[in-house]
């Protein structure tokens, strides 16, 4: 296969950056290379110094647009493609009215298989190459999902819901019926080519006690998969989870009575935290994802991303598609910069891209495949363009540094600032 050498300005990051002056956290290349090969990251460096190593490669110049890791997104549901911008409930009515019907139709392999390919394409326009996504509860829409990652060769993880109680029977399985399929799933796709496998009960209200002992009984036998569930979004759902594990402490308990909290844990929300819940997050290493425009749209409340960093606790941030308004993490890091300023926190540009790149990836304990430019990583990366649109052409006019172009990226941008997107080394839009 011909190597290919993409020349634009370089930026990856090596840790989280401290505050915006933090220039020691990232490297930044004015004339910058990635040598492509194989779907890997070669080499990565000035032009002047990569260029004499691609002898023979297709050359794409991509200047003066910005080559960055490909996003992350780690939180969003699958199934629920078609019911984004469905108006106006909270979380438990939106999940009666809006997120049940529509899932039940993803026990139709057919229906799951065409709107995959249309998931996949939209995910792509926005730049995000790798995501962590809840399917339905129904085997096929795990098949679809993960069987057009693998066309696609993206790096994606996922599983099929369980739960087993407090929704329609079509969208309900039972104990033994979500450990025999999820176990069925995770041999079929987990480890195979880019594929990771999450262990996904709902969350607690639509488990029973039995299946709970399920989800830790197969989060125990397959340790290399991820864990993925909700907490703590909604007030109600709070009082609702406890009152049907009466005897949990409190809500997050609930989900270590089961062996569930590890490293390994994504907990979608986690707004409305007790301290002993946050201690306890600290201490197991699970991981809280900030959903912002989910959060805005169903009014559930605003994330404290300081409390819970403050506390040794490591957060990951992501879209929640449908309940979330938009596929980009450019949008995504808009509305979160905008509930972290209204309580006095501050989410700069550096570690915003920084949490939708390497940050993520270092969540989902990935950062040696995914998330930087690494030499020796895929090959997932994004090109941005600050100039994309005329609002955004006009306010670049006076941007003089870096730091003001990522910020216009972060408030401004959308899938109009994805020039392109690679995934594997193979570009994923058509040239302009």
């Amino acid at each position: 296969m011909t190597d290919t050498l993409l020349r634009g300005r370089i930026l990856t990051f090596h840790r989280a950056p401290e505050n915006s002056a933090d220039n020691s956290a990232y490297s930044y290349i004015e004339d910058g290379a990635l040598l492509l090969r194989n779907g890997m990251i070669a080499a990565s460096g000035a032009f002047d110094t990569i260029a004499p190593q691609a002898t023979g490669a297709r050359v794409t110049d991509h200047r003066p647009h910005l080559l960055m890791a490909g996003f992350i997104d780690t939180h969003l549901h699958f199934p629920q493609a078609q019911i984004v911008a469905s108006w106006g409930s909270q979380l438990l009515d939106w999940l009666n009215g809006y997120v049940f019907p529509e899932e039940a139709r993803f026990g139709d392999p057919a229906h799951a298989t065409a709107i995959a390919t249309r998931f996949f394409d939209v995910l792509l326009q926005h730049g995000t190459t790798t995501a962590v996504a809840y399917c339905s509860v129904h085997a096929a829409s795990a098949d679809a999902y993960f069987s057009e990652a693998a066309r696609r060769n993206m790096r994606m993880i996922g599983g099929k819901v369980m739960m087993d109680r407090n929704a329609p029977d079509i969208v309900c399985d039972t104990p033994q019926s979500s450990y025999d399929e999820t176990t069925a799933l995770i041999r079929k796709w987990h480890g195979q080519g880019r594929a990771g496998y999450a262990v996904s009960p709902r969350f607690a209200i639509t488990s029973t006690p039995e299946q709970m002992e399920m989800a830790g009984a197969l989060a125990a036998e397959n340790p290399g998969c991820h864990v993925q569930t909700h907490l703590s979004e909604n007030r109600e759902e709070i009082a609702f989870a406890t009152s049907l594990y009466p005897d949990a402490g409190d809500y997050l308990h609930i989900y270590d009575t089961y062996g569930l909290l590890s490293d390994k844990m994504l907990l979608g929300h986690a707004i409305h935290l007790s301290d002993r819940e946050v201690a306890s997050l600290a201490e197991t290493g699970a991981h809280p994802v900030f959903c912002p425009t989910s959060n805005l749209f169903l009014g559930s409340g605003f994330f404290n991303d300081a409390r819970l960093r403050g506390a040794g606790v490591t957060n990951a941030i992501a879209t929640d598609i449908g309940a979330g308004t938009s596929y980009s993490m450019l949008q995504t890091l808009n509305e979160g910069y905008k509930i972290l300023q209204v309580q006095n926190q501050k989410l700069h540009a550096l570690r915003a891209f920084d949490w939708i790149t390497r940050g993520n990836a270092d969540v989902l304990g990935l950062s040696d495949k995914i998330g930087t430019l690494d030499a020796g990583t895929e090959a997932d990366i994004v090109v941005l363009d600050a100039w994309a649109t005329p609002a955004m052409q006009l306010r670049m006019d006076r941007a003089e540094t870096l730091d003001e172009e990522l910020f216009v990226l972060q408030i401004m941008g959308d899938d109009r600032a994805i020039a392109q997107t690679y995934v594997a080394g193979i570009p994923q839009k058509p040239a302009a």
